[in-house]
């Protein structure tokens, strides 16, 4: 009797925690928000802006991203832009470099990390707004206005821009998988900016007030979520910005997704470690579950499917509706599994093939992620997956 019951109880608890996780979560947003409503004052204004370029040897992508910044619609005067190189050793600073008659100013710093990068880059520049671009992000040329508009609200202390895949080139199914979630994402994005603050910024387009500035305690964290969510633990609200754009290539294949996700949720979950007081609901109300929501909660989703297929199959013999939820769980990961193989045919394209493929993906990096956290492995230098250059952990004890 004991099995069954422990396996009952798993059974329907992870249903429970994969159901919240998805849905119930989405259902108490949306309601949060319609009881909220908190729209962002917004006026047309162009305060001082210091757009930050943080870069690891991108000689392909550098002058592509300075002819889009300089080419953007805002007063020449009330725009600074700097390349900030985490130690580059290609040609990304012969290429910056001869964009300085045009104002464009390199910050060479030596290989420490991305964050200590932007860190140092923030001590040198003059804006009163910060924003922060990845190398590969084209910005759609009013962009800037639309992040800055919102500025004029005072509660506002940061705001996120809307990333576009642009149409896949030579990519796998993972860029349909990949669009298809930042599409829903960004529909979540704008409910939790109706609540108070998104839970946190992503690192092709957003901006913060410099005073607001904080530089994160850790190397190991992701910077977006670690500058972005420090706006909020100072008491101001980080909210989304659909119309400021910023064009983006997906993922090549399947593998540098992978590595690239093992690497932003590994990093992202010590962000939430760093940021552990932002989950008190007393201090920071509905935020809080925001966060644990997003981004704490999901993240165990792949424990819990493991234990939901685990659970199914010990009580399939026990009554018709849990054969049917095990063998419905084991199709499922099978039509991912031919996904995967047929992920570079237009086979592979085929809806029932490539979002359990894409979701599987997903979840696998995310149990990767948390099983590394929890061994006290660390992700502190960065090495952008466009390049075919994978992260590796450095293995030192949080």
């Amino acid at each position: 009797m004991m099995p069954f019951s422990i396996s009952w109880f798993a059974f329907w608890i992870s249903v429970a925690m994969i159901f919240y996780s998805y849905a119930g979560f989405i259902l108490l947003t949306i309601v949060v928000a319609r009881v909220r409503n908190r729209r962002v004052q917004q006026k047309p204004i162009t305060p001082k802006v210091s757009l930050i370029v943080a870069v690891w040897n991108e000689e392909r992508a550098i002058a592509e991203r300075l002819d889009n910044a300089l080419a953007l619609d805002y007063p020449a005067g009330q725009l600074e832009i700097v390349v900030a190189s985490d130690g580059s050793d290609d040609q990304t600073h012969a290429i910056v470099t001869g964009y300085a008659k045009r104002g464009v100013r390199l910050l060479p710093f030596p290989r420490r990390g991305k964050i200590y990068a932007i860190k140092d880059a923030v001590n040198l520049v003059t804006g009163e707004i910060l924003v922060f671009s990845d190398a590969n992000s084209m910005y759609k040329s009013d962009a800037l206005r639309m992040l800055m508009r919102n500025f004029a609200d005072p509660e506002v202390g940061g705001v996120c821009g809307n990333q576009v895949y642009l149409p896949a080139k030579k990519t796998d199914t993972t860029s349909d998988g990949e669009g298809m979630y930042w599409s829903f994402d960004k529909w979540l994005k704008t409910l939790e900016s109706l609540t108070g603050s998104i839970v946190s910024a992503h690192g092709a387009i957003y901006a913060i007030r410099r005073s607001l500035y904080e530089p994160p305690a850790s190397a190991a964290v992701t910077d977006d979520f670690a500058i972005s969510t420090a706006v909020i633990a100072q008491g101001h609200r980080l909210v989304f910005e659909s119309a400021a754009i910023a064009y983006e290539e997906p993922t090549a294949s399947a593998a540098l997704e992978f590595g690239r996700k093992v690497r932003i949720m590994t990093r992202g979950l010590r962000g939430v470690l760093l940021r552990q007081r932002l989950l008190n609901p007393w201090r920071y109300g509905f935020y809080s579950v925001v966060l644990f929501s997003h981004k704490v909660l999901r993240r165990l989703v792949p424990v819990f499917l493991l234990i939901l297929l685990g659970a199914s199959w010990l009580l399939s013999g026990t009554h018709i509706f849990y054969l049917g939820a095990a063998a419905a769980q084991t199709l499922f990961y099978l039509l991912a599994g031919a996904g995967y193989l047929l992920r570079g045919h237009r086979l592979g394209r085929l809806k029932f093939l490539s979002m359990p493929f894409f979701y599987c993906l997903a979840n696998a990096a995310a149990l990767i992620a948390v099983t590394r956290v929890l061994r006290g492995q660390r992700i502190e230098f960065w090495q952008p997956q466009r390049h075919g250059a994978v992260a590796q952990p450095v293995n030192q004890k949080a």
